[in-house]
């Protein structure tokens, strides 16, 4: 008769340390990496241009010399709201994305929020 280890299954600490530790390891890279790069967004078909970083900096704009209208000065504050917007909504997905690479190995380990 074969005895069974109560022990069969489970992962080993040191082993799942080392796995965590590689995992912080990249997530810090990825992130870094993806706070560096770049998204472009335009609104009021190409009007209005704006470049973000995945860190959420604003890094340009750029505006149609036709879209400058003295006279209507709200249309130009709801243009660069709306391309401003936009660019994080990309931005952060951009960065959900290359996260998602990594978290999603955790999923199966049951840790909340992943």
């Amino acid at each position: 008769m074969t005895r069974r280890s109560g022990r069969r299954g489970l992962m080993n600490p040191n082993s799942l340390l080392q796995q965590v530790q590689q995992m912080q390891a990249d997530l810090e890279r990825i992130q870094a990496e993806a706070e560096a790069e770049e998204v472009t967004v335009s609104a009021g078909g190409g009007a209005v241009e704006v470049v973000i970083t995945g860190g959420l900096q604003v890094k340009q704009i750029t505006l149609k010399e036709e879209v400058v209208d003295p006279e209507d000065v709200e249309m130009l504050q709801d243009l660069l709201i709306a391309a401003v917007n936009e660019a994080i909504t990309k931005a952060r997905a951009m960065v959900a994305e290359r996260m998602s690479s990594i978290t999603a190995g955790l999923q199966g380990l049951g840790i909340p929020g992943l």
